[in-house]
Protein backbone atom coordinates (compact mmCIF):
# COMPACT_ATOMS: atom_id res chain seq x y z
CA UNK A 1 0.00 0.00 0.00
CA UNK A 2 3.09 2.31 0.44
CA UNK A 3 1.31 2.98 3.85
CA UNK A 4 3.83 1.35 5.95
CA UNK A 5 3.53 -2.08 7.85
CA UNK A 6 0.50 -2.96 9.69
CA UNK A 7 -0.21 -6.00 11.87
CA UNK A 8 -3.09 -7.92 10.98
CA UNK A 9 -4.57 -10.45 13.25
CA UNK A 10 -5.19 -14.25 12.03
CA UNK A 11 -9.35 -13.78 13.00
CA UNK A 12 -9.64 -10.79 11.25
CA UNK A 13 -7.91 -12.55 7.61
CA UNK A 14 -11.24 -14.08 7.21
CA UNK A 15 -13.00 -10.84 6.27
CA UNK A 16 -10.06 -10.11 3.95
CA UNK A 17 -9.49 -12.75 2.01
CA UNK A 18 -13.78 -12.09 1.42
CA UNK A 19 -12.34 -8.87 0.40
CA UNK A 20 -9.66 -10.00 -2.09
CA UNK A 21 -11.75 -12.65 -3.32
CA UNK A 22 -13.99 -9.21 -4.82
CA UNK A 23 -11.15 -8.04 -6.07
CA UNK A 24 -10.37 -11.33 -8.26
CA UNK A 25 -13.45 -11.84 -9.59
CA UNK A 26 -13.37 -8.06 -10.81
CA UNK A 27 -10.16 -8.46 -12.53
CA UNK A 28 -11.48 -12.00 -13.98
CA UNK A 29 -14.35 -9.96 -15.44
CA UNK A 30 -12.50 -6.96 -16.67
CA UNK A 31 -14.91 -4.90 -14.46
CA UNK A 32 -13.11 -1.69 -13.97
CA UNK A 33 -15.45 -0.22 -11.80
CA UNK A 34 -16.01 -3.34 -9.63
CA UNK A 35 -12.05 -3.80 -9.33
CA UNK A 36 -11.95 -0.65 -7.82
CA UNK A 37 -14.61 -0.76 -5.47
CA UNK A 38 -13.51 -3.88 -4.27
CA UNK A 39 -9.63 -2.85 -4.01
CA UNK A 40 -10.13 0.71 -2.24
CA UNK A 41 -12.80 -2.09 0.33
CA UNK A 42 -9.86 -4.39 1.17
CA UNK A 43 -7.44 -1.52 1.86
CA UNK A 44 -9.92 0.35 4.01
CA UNK A 45 -10.36 -2.78 5.66
CA UNK A 46 -6.70 -3.32 6.32
CA UNK A 47 -6.34 0.48 7.80
CA UNK A 48 -9.15 -0.21 10.18
CA UNK A 49 -8.34 -4.17 11.32
CA UNK A 50 -4.25 -3.87 11.04
CA UNK A 51 -2.07 -2.04 13.92
CA UNK A 52 0.81 0.42 12.68
CA UNK A 53 4.21 -0.85 13.14
CA UNK A 54 6.94 1.52 14.70
CA UNK A 55 8.69 3.41 11.67
CA UNK A 56 11.95 1.94 12.34
CA UNK A 57 10.63 -1.57 12.44
CA UNK A 58 12.09 -4.20 10.45
CA UNK A 59 10.05 -7.24 10.27
CA UNK A 60 9.48 -9.20 7.75
CA UNK A 61 5.97 -8.59 5.36
CA UNK A 62 4.02 -11.37 4.99
CA UNK A 63 1.35 -9.85 2.77
CA UNK A 64 2.67 -6.56 0.03
CA UNK A 65 -1.04 -5.29 -0.98
CA UNK A 66 -0.34 -2.90 -4.17
CA UNK A 67 -1.74 1.18 -3.35
CA UNK A 68 -5.08 2.62 -4.12
CA UNK A 69 -4.46 3.99 -7.38
CA UNK A 70 -3.37 0.58 -8.67
CA UNK A 71 -5.05 -0.66 -12.21
CA UNK A 72 -5.90 -4.13 -12.93
CA UNK A 73 -3.21 -4.93 -14.73
CA UNK A 74 -0.83 -4.36 -11.93
CA UNK A 75 -2.76 -5.96 -9.37
CA UNK A 76 -3.24 -9.18 -11.69
CA UNK A 77 0.78 -9.77 -11.92
CA UNK A 78 0.67 -9.90 -7.85
CA UNK A 79 -2.25 -11.82 -7.50
CA UNK A 80 -0.80 -15.49 -6.80
CA UNK A 81 -2.47 -18.70 -6.67
CA UNK A 82 -3.92 -17.66 -3.64
CA UNK A 83 -4.77 -13.98 -4.64
CA UNK A 84 -3.38 -11.20 -2.49
CA UNK A 85 -4.16 -12.71 0.87
CA UNK A 86 -3.45 -16.57 0.77
CA UNK A 87 -5.27 -19.05 3.37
Amino acid sequence: MGEGQLDVSSADLASLQELDGAVEAAIEAGDEPAFRSALHALLDNVRAVGKPLPADSLEPSELILPPADSDMDEVRKMLGDEGLIPD
